[in-house]
């Protein structure tokens, strides 16, 4: 239970850095075009503690949903030199994108990394394309079953299965539960890679187990490589590459799904919908594969983040811009009120949804999540 919560809280701080990134890439080319920053804050008010220095305040906040930064001027009503109205239009379409470009750039550093350590995936059984290596492996061992007895160990790759003379390569978790169910107090032979040293393991899967455990008494898990290692004077060029390739990937995924919900047809056969807890769920499973796929999850969530704040809705980066674009063909700005209440009202829509999604979807996933921390 420890280690769960543990990789809860990891998890949450994982996304609260990206958070931080997205607003310290506002931040930064607010303060390189010479506007007042006012305030820079980790988490939401209210405030647990602030020091000023210079003339921005930095703070840390009580509510652990995120960052902001406070720009001089940003909510319209002030038009001078120090402030974000007072900015050329150019110059505050960067000031928006810097903190899009961030989550990008996060990426590109996190796949870099990635590309430098390799990581798996877990699989299933399903058929798998574009990855390698596919293997069946031991997560873990119960004590005193056969497999305990025998001598296997979490991390050992089963190879093949061998019952009198008939040896069965051995590619999905399945085709050892058959065999092994099938030869319930019979001698058998595992071929296993271990640390790339090949062994032979003799054991006999018993007629009666302890609930949950099986004949021989190990869990395993099907996994992939998912990216292979890299010298790291290559990896940044292929982070930004798997970048830019999954950025695309997402962007026709997202054509997908609007084209079958606007069309009728509703959501697509597996997409999922999460919200912030979803997803920290989610980083608190990748947490469980190791340290390379945590990261190589984070990389994807940074990308998907960066899409979906350019949406074009008002209380998101994209609905900035687009008042921008009204201000640049109208000539003038957009009245502060009418943006401010516009972008009230979607920022309510925007809550309703969020608190939707993790009322149907998010907390059975939570759910679930402590359950099968519970029986590990």
């Amino acid at each position: 239970m420890i280690s769960t919560i543990l990789m809860l809280i990891v998890a949450l701080f994982s996304l609260i850095v990206l958070m931080v990134i997205h607003e310290f890439g506002h931040f930064i080319i607010a303060k390189k075009f010479g506007v007042r920053v006012d305030e820079f804050g980790i988490g939401y008010p209210p405030r647990i503690f602030g020091k000023k220095i210079g003339e921005t305040i930095y703070s840390v906040n009580l509510l652990p949903l995120g960052a902001f930064v406070r720009i001089y001027g940003e909510e319209g009503g002030v038009d001078d030199c120090r402030s974000f109205m007072g900015l050329k239009i150019w110059k505050r379409v960067l000031i928006i994108i810097g903190g899009v470009a961030a989550f990008w750039i996060a990426a590109i550093i996190i796949f870099s990394i990635v590309f430098v350590m390799g990581t798996d995936l877990p699989v299933g059984d399903q058929d798998v394309q574009g990855l390698t290596n596919v293997r069946v492996e031991v997560m873990s061992v119960s004590k005193d079953s056969p497999a305990w007895q025998a001598g296997l160990k979490s991390g050992d790759k089963i190879k093949s299965v061998k019952v009198d003379d008939l040896d069965t390569k051995i590619d999905k978790i399945s085709d050892f539960q058959k065999i092994t169910n099938e030869n319930k107090g019979e001698k058998i032979t595992l071929t296993i890679n271990r640390h790339g040293e090949v062994l032979a393991v003799f054991l006999t899967p018993r007629i009666s187990a302890p609930q949950g455990q099986g004949p021989v008494g190990i869990a395993l898990e099907r996994i992939a490589t998912l990216i292979e290692k890299y010298p790291w004077y290559q990896a940044p060029i292929q982070g930004a590459i798997y970048t830019w390739q999954t950025t695309i990937t997402a962007l026709g995924g997202l054509y997908r799904v609007l084209a079958d919900l606007v069309s009728g047809k509703g959501a697509p056969e597996g997409a999922e919908f999460a919200g912030p807890l979803g997803i920290t769920v989610f980083l608190a499973n990748a947490a469980s594969y190791g340290m390379g796929f945590f990261l190589y999850f984070i990389g994807l969530i940074s990308i998907f983040i960066a899409i979906f704040n350019l949406f074009p809705i008002p209380a998101l980066d994209g609905g900035k811009l687009i008042f921008l674009l009204i201000e640049k063909i109208k000539g003038k700005p957009v009245s502060a009120k009418v943006e401010q209440s516009i972008t009230i009202v979607f920022f309510i829509l925007l809550i309703t949804l969020s608190i939707f999604i993790t009322i149907r979807y998010d907390i059975p996933r939570f759910t679930d999540f402590l359950k099968s921390s519970f029986q590990r």
